[in-house]
Formats: C-alpha cells, sequence, structure tokens
C-alpha cells in the first residue's frame, strides 16, 4: 500500500511592494520635519509675549519694570605728578609748622601758663603773640631785662629754620603822650624794629626778617575795657609758611592778658 505523500504547503510568495510601506514612513516623517522647522522659523510675537510673560511670572519678575541700564565702566583718571608733589608738599610743611608751633609752646610754657604768649598756627604760619607788657615799659620801644630772655629763646629756634619772619607791633586805641613818639605809629614801628635787632644780634639772618608797625588799626579785643586794651597792645613774631595753604587755627593759650598801658 502505497503511503500518500504529504503535500507540502506552497510558500508564500515574495511582496515585490513591501518597501512602499517603509517609503511613506519616511515620506511622513520628513513631512512632519519640513512642518517643524517652518513653525519655528515663523514665531509669532503675540505668543512669544506670553511665553515671556509667564516666564517672567513664574520667576516673580516685575513686567513693569524698565530695563536696566548698564553704565559704560568710567575711566579711572591718572595721578597728576604736579598735584601729588603739591599735596605732598602741603603735609610735610603742615607737619613742621606744627612741630615748630609745639616747640614755641615749650620754650615760652612760663609766660603761655600765665596768658602773656600765645602760639598759634594759621595759614600764614605759626604766630607768636607776645603781650607788651612782657617786652616793653609803658610808652617806651627799648626791651626789658625779662623779655630778652624769653625773645632769645625764641631766636634759637628761628636760626634753625629757614622761613620768614615778620615782626608786627601793635598798640591800643589810647594816643601816645610823650616827647620820643609823635603817634602810635612810630611806637609800634619801632617795638616792631627793637625785636629785628634782638633776632639778629641773636644770629637770625637779617634777610629773613621784617619789621611792621600797625599802630592800633588790628584790635584783637574791645579797647573800651582796660582788659582789652591791655590785650591790643602786644608783638607778634609770625613764622611765615613757604606755601599758602588753609589751616585751621589753633590757639594755645587763653585770650585775656594782663598788661600796664601802651
Amino acid at each position: 500500500m502505497m503511503r500518500r505523500a504529504r503535500r507540502k504547503y506552497d510558500e508564500d510568495p515574495d511582496n515585490q511592494d513591501r518597501w512602499l510601506i517603509s517609503y511613506a514612513d519616511f515620506i511622513t516623517l520628513l513631512f512632519a520635519f519640513f512642518v517643524v522647522m517652518y513653525a519655528i522659523s515663523q514665531v509669532n510675537e503675540g505668543k512669544y509675549r506670553v511665553f515671556s510673560d509667564s516666564i517672567g511670572t513664574a520667576f516673580s519678575l516685575d513686567k513693569g519694570a524698565p530695563p536696566i541700564q548698564m553704565e559704560a565702566p568710567q575711566a579711572i583718571p591718572l595721578p597728576n605728578p604736579a598735584l601729588k608733589r603739591r599735596t605732598e608738599a602741603i603735609r610735610r610743611e603742615r607737619e613742621h609748622m606744627t612741630r615748630l608751633a609745639q616747640d614755641l609752646t615749650s620754650t615760652l610754657a612760663p609766660l603761655v601758663k600765665e596768658g602773656k604768649v600765645r602760639v598759634t598756627q594759621t595759614s600764614r604760619g605759626v604766630s607768636v603773640e607776645i603781650n607788651a607788657s612782657v617786652l616793653f615799659d609803658p610808652g617806651a620801644a627799648g626791651l626789658t631785662a625779662e623779655s630778652d630772655q624769653a625773645l632769645r629763646a625764641v631766636a634759637v629756634l628761628l636760626r634753625g629754620d629757614s622761613h620768614n619772619v615778620q615782626v608786627e607791633g601793635h598798640t591800643d586805641i589810647q594816643p601816645i603822650s610823650n616827647s620820643n613818639f609823635a603817634s602810635n605809629w612810630e611806637l609800634s614801628s619801632a617795638r616792631a624794629s627793637a625785636v629785628v635787632r634782638l633776632f639778629i644780634a641773636s644770629g637770625v639772618p637779617a634777610q629773613r626778617l621784617t619789621a611792621v608797625g600797625h599802630a592800633d588799626n588790628i584790635p584783637v579785643a574791645d579797647n573800651d575795657t582796660p582788659e582789652g586794651r591791655a590785650r591790643n597792645r602786644r608783638v607778634a613774631v609770625t613764622i611765615l609758611s613757604g606755601i599758602a595753604d588753609t589751616v585751621t587755627e589753633v590757639p594755645t593759650a587763653p585770650a585775656p592778658l594782663p598788661g600796664n598801658p601802651q
């Protein structure tokens, strides 16, 4: 008996159009890609503003705040060598004058304590104001023995310094009444000259010294009282600063000065 041979199933024929599926998928993806690219290239201003506001709200930004203006950095000016030298010279001059004022105050300490001498530092320099009663007898221009010691101590400091010195004589408002001086002009000038002559004799170069008489034209107190007139009778020795600069006046002694007339 012959066994019937099993019939082989016919194999499916090859589908020649399957590539169309892949091709269609590729075309679809390519189309979607170009659509996205086109959408990106066409920015909708309204949607962009909504998006920007939403971002600002999310980060708590003030939509009404003006934009921050960034200023360009300012150029730092280079230091001026001449100005720097000038500033340094003023600083050194101030320090020198301060030391000189301290030395004079120390040298004349007893008279400063008695209120008969005042040492001040001003824009002009250092001024030593000496009451006339320390230096002269009433109505006279000859230096007393007491004044000689004090003025020579001042001269020692002036010898070691290079600044010019101006000596100014002052009187009160009362007119002079003796045969030696016709007016307070002559009296004040003679007293300033007497101090200058002592400084020269003590070794201070004459070319650095100047004598000036002001009579009663520059009072520092009221001439209506005996105390004020005594305060106005004085000789001021000013060591002139080499650099004009504003310096606050620093008084080193009390203002009232006792003294004798003229």
